[in-house]
């Protein structure tokens, strides 16, 4: 293992496989399985989680409903999200804990970083859930801000597709991969493989990110091996 503490990302929609909405509970137990792996290798593994496969707060906020409050409710659904992936990590003996920026007591810890590297650094897994805790933040951005606060030395982007491409794979059957990027290239060319806050806070504390394909079982662990799956993104890599 070329990485000892990792922040995965897993947007909400990797949690509803070919669903239309909601959780695909074969799906969330794979993801859990291939997670288990990696900690066996004893790699330190946070994660973030999103909510959109059950609330967007940007959907929400164009059909009328106030910003703020949407995005407070999809802050709930990664609650939802991560509670429903920590039971599936602990069913094969995973120690997990869930950290919410939003007070929730009597479900999950609040989120201190000092309790959230001492979970990490004796076997835990820590799962983020509430996003940054404030509405107009993506949790892209949360996971590039909870990646510099426990310094972490690499974000794991889990996607349905198999890395960064020039254009949208699923309208252009001629869209290119992208082996390695730089963050610059991503912002001015603004491929959208995460938003600007969040490319520009890795960019600053120098957190490479490496995006993957999830639905292929085992890329997480190959990923943390360092294989050469997906598109990598930092400040030295050419465009490649």
């Amino acid at each position: 293992m070329i990485y000892q503490r990792v922040l995965l990302k897993l947007s909400g929609e990797a949690l509803m496989g070919n669903l239309g909405y909601g959780i695909d509970p074969k799906v969330v137990a794979d993801i859990a399985q291939d997670i288990a792996q990696v900690v066996r290798e004893n790699v330190e593994v946070a994660i973030v989680v999103g909510g959109g496969n059950i609330f967007r707060g940007v959907k929400a906020s164009a059909a009328g409903m106030d910003r703020a409050t949407a995005d407070y409710v999809g802050m709930i659904a990664t609650v939802m999200n991560a509670m429903t992936l920590q039971d599936a990590l602990e069913r094969i003996d995973i120690p997990t804990r869930v950290q919410t920026a939003i007070a929730m007591q009597e479900v999950a810890e609040p989120y201190i970083r000092r309790r959230a590297i001492r979970h990490l650094e004796v076997g835990r897994v820590v799962i983020f859930g509430a996003g940054s805790g404030n509405p107009f933040f993506t949790t892209d951005t949360t996971a590039a801000l909870r990646a510099a606060e426990i310094d972490a030395q690499v974000i794991f982007k889990a996607t349905k597709v198999d890395g960064v491409y020039d254009s949208d794979p699923v309208t252009n059957p001629n869209a290119r991969l992208y082996k390695s990027l730089n963050y610059n290239h991503v912002l001015t060319e603004d491929l959208r493989v995460m938003d600007g806050t969040a490319i520009a806070l890795c960019k600053e504390n120098n957190i490479p990110i490496v995006v993957f394909n999830l639905a292929e079982r085992g890329n997480i662990i190959r990923a943390i091996k360092g294989e050469p799956i997906g598109t990598i993104i930092g400040g030295s890599y050419d465009i490649n």
